[in-house]
């Protein structure tokens, strides 16, 4: 019970200390909402309107990255900073507990920022026949993944727009290599293996057969690769801070 009262109190203070931090608003709120209405309102003007939903699953995956690793370059940094996260070490609860609250406040504020897009797209296209139970599964499991991915490079930053620019080092090219506007199969043969070692390739081709009803991979398998990527990430992650942050 005292764990789960930890985690809820660490959560609490991170949703409302860090939602609407400067950085956070920048790259995790204004970058994924002015590309989607770049998107909706190049196709509405000059293209199929039909084609919108085609953009759905790559805007969507793209505002989900943004905003669980703005999140967790905001939190984690300003933390170190301050001397909180160190408090937090030495608090009477587990490390794994301390992570996953962390973590929960970047996955649900992935969580909001992946229907935005929706939101706008249901203006433009009718979205009756999408699979919204695999949808949110998919979004969930980006979002662990990309939080994941966020806190592992925040961890070697000390201050926010050092986390900021390493995290620009993975998020821009996963753009282009992972499925998200340019098919897979477009790229280059010498490129295609790095796209598969990314787990938002995963994600985007679950988001694609659940909206467009067109996947690369069985959904299955998707599933268990993002599984296992996020059980991989968490364990490096959390030797990563007690290597790095516990003496």
């Amino acid at each position: 019970m005292k764990a789960w009262i930890a985690f809820w109190n660490i959560l609490k203070k991170d949703i409302h200390n860090y939602y609407l931090k400067p950085p956070n608003i920048s790259w995790g709120i204004i970058f994924p909402l002015s590309w989607t209405l770049m998107q909706l309102i190049r196709s509405s003007g000059g293209m199929n309107l039909s084609d919108i939903r085609e953009l759905l699953p790559g805007l969507m995956a793209m505002s989900v990255l943004f905003g669980t690793t703005s999140m967790l370059a905001v939190t984690i940094t300003f933390e170190r900073k301050g001397r909180s996260f160190d408090r937090l070490l030495l608090a009477p609860i587990s490390l794994s507990t301390m992570v996953a609250a962390k973590l929960s406040g970047a996955i649900l504020f992935g969580l909001f920022n992946a229907f935005v897009p929706v939101l706008f797209a249901a203006f433009f296209v009718n979205l009756s026949g999408i699979n919204w139970g695999a949808v949110l599964l998919a979004v969930f499991l980006i979002a662990v993944t990309s939080t994941l991915l966020g806190l592992m490079i925040a961890v070697s930053a000390k201050e926010v727009f050092e986390a900021q620019t390493f995290s620009n080092f993975f998020r821009f090219p996963m753009l282009f290599l992972c499925g998200l506007f340019i098919p897979i199969s477009s790229l280059p043969v010498f490129l295609r293996p790095v796209s598969y070692l990314l787990p938002l390739t995963y994600g985007t081709d679950l988001l694609g057969g659940a909206i467009l009803g067109v996947s690369m991979l069985s959904p299955i398998l998707c599933v268990l690769i993002l599984v296992g990527f996020s059980v991989g990430l968490f364990a490096f992650c959390r030797y990563n801070i007690r290597r790095k942050w516990i003496l």
